[in-house]
């Protein structure tokens, strides 16, 4: 799936490589740590691969959390309940102990973690810094490494 992903942003104008990568930000599994990657091997410069694939990131993440957010709402009114799934027993036993910036850090993938954070009741604001830090960070760090990566190889 990489090296399709790769294929396709090589594939592209070089002035809409950037848009593939922002694109390919967005996809969840590949979020902005594999889509900077992505970018830095199929040849932009990683600080450009780094910003194309975080903001692709930042701007799903944030529809999906003012989307679940305004879900919760409504489900509270309603008063709807459902079970558990171990996937969210296990994120809410993670925000008990690490809180809202430890899971956002941890747990991968971002656009997921966002939801059932959401869902499991905590302040959208809160969400919203701490995906953006944490989309910023595994991002910045993956194109470093990648970068290191792509240069070694090539030497």
């Amino acid at each position: 799936m990489i090296d399709t992903l790769q294929d396709f942003v090589s594939g592209l104008p070089e002035w809409l490589q950037v848009l593939g990568v922002v694109l390919i930000g967005m996809i969840p599994f590949v979020e902005s740590y594999l889509g900077t990657v992505i970018g830095v091997f199929a040849g932009l410069n990683p600080i450009v691969a780094a910003s194309a694939a975080i903001a692709g990131n930042l701007i799903i993440v944030l529809a999906l959390i003012f989307g679940a957010d305004a879900i919760r709402e409504r489900a509270r009114k309603n008063r709807t309940f459902t079970p558990d799934s171990p996937r969210r027993e296990k994120v809410r036993r993670m925000l008990e102990r690490f809180g809202v910036p430890g899971v956002s850090l941890l747990v991968h993938p971002i656009q997921i973690t966002s939801l059932l954070l959401i869902g499991l009741g905590a302040k959208r604001a809160k969400v919203i810094l701490w995906q953006v830090v944490s989309i910023v960070a595994w991002g910045v760090v993956t194109g470093t490494i990648a970068s290191f990566g792509l240069a070694q190889l090539l030497h």
